[in-house]
């Protein structure tokens, strides 16, 4: 058998590689050469060019995180990001909540804290139950397999709801009407009054993302006594509340409307957009066992402070009163962005996002000409506009309509 040999002069790598290759070889008479080529060919060898990574398919990008990268990319001096659901200021800056800069003080003041594990299931707070169902509600007092979802709806709800794997199929029911910009209530009762018995209904609490098109209270009612009446589970996905109305109260208003006529609820209940806590996102009894299930080998325990800072401002009554005030203020800068745009559609409609009902060949036209950034439905963050940028929208899309994109 002839072995290949390393001089003095090889590489360290190549000398542990003929190595290996002579502890394999031994007691065999089958050629070394091409065994040494294969393994010095290796992708993960330091004398290839190659990875083992090469094969991979380059992923395509999040459509709205990706349109966040090429908005950082863009040179323009006037370009502006209406894709992302985050508060922006005046001057178009991030803002950070007083009362949260002050509940992160406390946090750290207290030398009492300490940087252990959570529980599995994180940093439960009966506090935001309470917040949401009202302190008096009797729900609480007495401790009392398909899902269906708006068409359209948050773009991460079919992912979310990728419910196959958990034994449930995933269906639309009618909610925006193009033609008039707001809600198509009709085909909404007629496709929840077909979904058989036991079926998940996703509704939107508040502020429906990504049409800005919520039901009236009359509404809500008639949606809730149909629900019941069907034996349907009500899945309420909270994450605006206080930015459609500027009132906590009154956003809570449908959740609080089932609640208060009995039967089960679920609630999906965020803080990140009316606390302005983007960057730090985060059941009882038998679900809690088996959300512990799925939490264990996905990512084993949460991360607690964005939990802590939430838990500090709804038990302290005046940082909890401030930030109502902080939150009323958001809203009311939001509703003025619409009020300054002085289009019908866009003022019927209410909190974070718009429809505007421009097309795909529109969005990209103005992204291109204006530098004006939007998800290709036409969707936009009217959090994202300041008086000095709703001009320069305006603008964009005069000219995106008026030339027949």
């Amino acid at each position: 058998m002839k072995t290949t040999e390393f001089s003095s002069s090889s590489s360290p790598s190549d000398r542990r590689v003929g190595a290996l290759l002579r502890h394999l070889t031994a007691g065999t008479d089958s050629p070394s050469t091409d065994r040494l080529s294969s393994v010095i060919a290796s992708p993960t060898s330091e004398v290839s060019s190659g990875s083992v990574f090469a094969h991979l398919v380059q992923a395509p990008e999040d459509p709205i995180l990706g349109m966040t990268i090429a908005y950082n990319k863009d040179p323009s001096p006037i370009k502006l990001n209406l894709g992302i659901g985050a508060y922006r200021t005046e001057e178009g800056k991030p803002l950070v909540l007083n009362v949260v800069r002050k509940a992160e003080q406390q946090l750290i003041n207290d030398s009492s804290r300490v940087k252990e594990y959570l529980p599995i299931v994180g940093l439960f707070l009966s506090d935001w139950w309470f917040f949401t169902y009202a302190w008096l509600s009797p729900a609480i007092r007495e401790n009392r397999r398909t899902i269906y979802i708006t068409q359209p709806t948050w773009a991460n709800h079919p992912k979310i709801s990728t419910l196959e794997q958990a034994g449930l199929s995933v269906k639309t029911y009618h909610y925006y009407d193009p033609s008039t910009r707001g809600l198509n209530f009709q085909g909404l009762l007629e496709d929840i009054g077909d979904a058989p018995p036991g079926s998940i209904v996703l509704l939107h609490a508040c502020a429906h993302n990504p049409t800005g098109v919520d039901p009236t209270l009359e509404q809500w009612e008639q949606i809730r006594k149909l629900m019941r009446s069907k034996g349907l589970m009500p899945f309420f996905d909270s994450a605006y509340q206080g930015f459609a109305s500027g009132s906590l109260d009154t956003d809570a208003k449908p959740i609080r409307m089932f609640v208060a006529y009995g039967g089960e609820c679920l609630v999906a209940q965020s803080y990140a957009k009316n606390m302005g806590l983007y960057g730090e996102r985060r059941d009882t009894g038998r679900v809690e066992s088996q959300l512990k299930l799925v939490i264990r080998p996905m990512y084993s325990n949460p991360p607690i402070h964005g939990a802590s800072i939430m838990a500090v401002i709804l038990r302290d009554r005046n940082l909890f009163n401030e930030w109502t005030l902080e939150l009323k203020a958001m809203a009311d800068h939001i509703i003025s962005m619409r009020k300054q745009l002085f289009e019908a559609h866009i003022i019927k409609q209410i909190g974070m996002f718009t429809f505007t009902g421009l097309n795909s060949a529109q969005v990209s036209f103005m992204t291109k000409e204006y530098h004006v950034y939007m998800t290709s439905d036409g969707r936009i963050s009217m959090a994202g506009l300041s008086s000095k940028t709703v001009p320069h929208l305006a603008d964009s899309i005069h000219a995106a309509v008026t030339k027949h994109v």
